[in-house]
């Protein structure tokens, strides 16, 4: 299976709007108590971290990423078929409004399996397969195939908590692969197809894809291996995330994604 996904051509509102804090609801308490202890808690993972508190990883660390290169055809292909119509596949800044920061409409697509650790059985039971592979990642807390279209900039922006590590599995990779890469602090990344990247997505980061080639990759976070005050500290933090808007606003976003009137489009 080798044919690429191609890119919908998105219309004038989707290409001129530009990421943006006004597009983003107002904090409630939680989420501000929830900004306002994040940095403590980050600060104690880290102490507890069994793995190096590094920007980015050695794949290798993670006997799970094996798993996956050597299965990736397989996503792969599931991929290519989930991903086959991606007007049908919902942008993030659309069901995410926390996203609007850094996602611009319509080009940053993502297609959930597992999001803080919800299922989305429709698209689990579209994807058996690379449902069952995750399946054996310790710690699973999401997974998703994420799409960039040509021509889309995500901003600098850090991730929620250091309670989770990320992995991109490349599985659709522009042929300029250098018009197409990550930056994770100071050091720019390039994906390849089949093979891992992981990285700590607290620290600094951005990705851009100026090709004109569309850009897919699995990406699974995953608790990070710690001590038993990182264990703690991040289990109860992660909780409090999976309760709160920022995650509950997201699986209402899909649902309504769903029941939309096809006319819409």
């Amino acid at each position: 299976m080798a044919e690429h996904v191609t890119s919908p051509i998105p219309d004038k509102l989707d290409a001129t709007m530009a990421p943006s804090k006004a597009l983003v609801p107002k904090p409630t308490w939680i989420l501000r108590f929830g900004k306002w202890i994040q940095p403590k808690t980050n600060r104690w993972i880290a102490r507890s971290s069994r793995v190096p508190d590094v920007p980015v990883h050695d794949p290798s660390r993670y006997a799970w990423t094996r798993i996956l290169e050597e299965n990736w055809e397989a996503i792969r292909e599931e991929a290519a078929a989930a991903l086959q119509d991606l007007e049908e596949v919902p942008p993030l800044a659309t069901i995410s409004p926390d996203h609007r920061r850094i996602a611009p409409a319509g080009r940053w697509r993502s297609f959930f399996l597992v999001g803080y650790r919800y299922r989305d059985e429709t698209n689990c039971r579209a994807c058996p397969r690379t449902t069952e592979l995750i399946s054996r990642i310790p710690g699973l807390n999401s997974a998703f195939f994420s799409v960039l279209v040509p021509g889309t900039h995500l901003p600098a922006h850090t991730g929620v908590s250091k309670a989770f590590l990320t992995c991109h599995l490349g599985i659709q990779v522009p042929r300029e692969s250098e018009k197409c890469r990550m930056r994770v602090v100071d050091e720019w990344l390039e994906w390849r197809e089949g093979k891992c990247l992981v990285f700590d997505d607290v620290f600094n980061h951005e990705v851009r894809n100026d090709s004109d080639e569309t850009r897919i990759v699995l990406l699974v976070q995953f608790k990070r291996p710690v001590g038993p005050i990182g264990w703690i500290v991040g289990n109860l933090f992660l909780e409090g995330v999976r309760r709160s808007r920022f995650v509950q606003d997201a699986r209402a976003g899909v649902e309504r994604w769903r029941q939309r009137p096809r006319a819409q489009l």
